[in-house]
């Protein structure tokens, strides 16, 4: 199926946000490479096979930008997140993180020196790969959002006293990011961030008061903080972000719309798109899109669910883009599942063969609204 008519340029008209389910060889190359019976070699030639599988069947489907699948992570966000200068990954005491009747094993990070960003990062090495097999195809980079550090991190003791100095540090090294993906010839960077979702949800807000966060303060300094990124953003690079309430074996963690943060993020923030969850009613309705108002901002809406393998009713999709119209021109918007389809290196509690027939259906129901 031809992609050359959705959209010139990212985010696209079918367009999807980066995670794919681990196939069972790159499951087990894992579990044999923790186990101490492969090496790393051993293990990156597997995954390397995987990913020039998913790749060309990305591409068969017909989607115009093509990802690693993150098939080389255990989680979207503390593999990336670990590898920052003056930043450590650990296995916390108190248990992983609790969604929706099931919690994740353990993981954590702290903040234990100056952040920073260095050129050997490993997930540079990743996404030249990509690049080199994604072909005519857009290769799409997904990262975690700087909030994540903050909202998901710990500090040590001494290691930053000051909470502004660290914000603007996370900034600096963000852009240092921005600038080495771009030096390696990534042209459509996602900034995946859970927080803002966090900050819809009263449920939400109230604990993090108890822990004595301040939910206006936080949506403030995120806001400033990814803003002071984007400075580093060239003009030919697209940069979007992906927001949900959480995604882990088909849960999730939070509900609520985007109403608290819709002005901040459709009007302060300087990102080219945003891909947001409208799968289910916990994501409330279309009328905080009210507040896009610049014509170059793209809303991707994330109708097709990635938790479950039913394919949606394709006129009721429709029936929701012509709703969302109310609010954004079509000429703005685009579709894609409402998440990855593995936040996690477990995935979501579908096939492989439902999530290609989803991103399948991404594409159609994209052909035949937008033409």
């Amino acid at each position: 199926m031809s992609h050359a008519n959705l959209g010139p340029k990212p985010p696209f008209r079918a367009d999807q946000v980066g995670s794919l389910l681990r196939p069972e060889p790159v499951k087990e190359a894992r579990r044999r490479f923790f186990a101490g019976e492969i090496d790393r070699d051993e293990l990156t030639a597997v995954e390397n096979e995987a990913i020039r599988r998913i790749v060309a069947k990305q591409k068969e489907i017909g989607l115009a930008a093509v990802t690693d699948g993150e098939l080389r992570r255990s989680w979207w966000h503390f593999d990336f997140l670990e590898h920052l200068d003056g930043v450590e990954g650990y296995e916390p005491e108190q248990g992983g993180i609790q969604f929706h009747n099931v919690t994740t094993r353990p993981r954590a990070i702290r903040v234990v020196g100056k952040l920073g960003f260095s050129k050997d990062h490993p997930m540079l090495a990743h996404f030249r790969f990509l690049r080199e097999i994604a072909g005519e195809h857009v290769p799409k980079m997904t990262i975690p959002s700087p909030s994540m550090l903050h909202f998901r991190g710990e500090v040590a003791d001494g290691a930053y006293p000051d909470e502004d100095e660290l914000f603007h540090d996370l900034a600096l090294t963000y852009q240092a990011a921005i600038r080495a993906f771009y030096e390696a010839g990534c042209r459509y960077l996602q900034l995946d961030d859970t927080a803002w979702a966090y900050l819809c949800s009263d449920e939400q807000k109230q604990q993090m008061m108890v822990k004595g966060r301040d939910p206006k303060r936080l949506e403030q300094k995120y806001a400033e903080t990814i803003n002071q990124a984007l400075e580093a953003k060239p003009e030919d690079m697209t940069i979007t972000m992906h927001i949900c309430r959480g995604n882990f074996r088909s849960t999730w963690i939070s509900s609520g719309g985007y109403e608290p943060v819709a002005e901040t993020l459709f009007q302060k923030l300087n990102i080219d798109g945003f891909f947001l969850e409208y799968d289910t009613e916990r994501a409330g309705g279309f009328e905080p899109l009210r507040f896009v108002n610049r014509k170059s901002l793209s809303i991707v809406l994330g109708l097709i669910t990635s938790k479950h393998g039913a394919l949606e009713d394709k006129d009721e999709v429709k029936r929701r883009i012509e709703e969302a119209t109310r609010y954004v021109p079509l000429e703005q918007l685009c579709l894609s599942p409402q998440c990855g389809f593995a936040s996690t290196e477990e995935g979501n509690l579908l096939t492989e063969d439902e999530q290609w027939a989803k991103l399948r259906h991404v594409v159609e129901i994209a052909h035949e609204v937008w033409g």
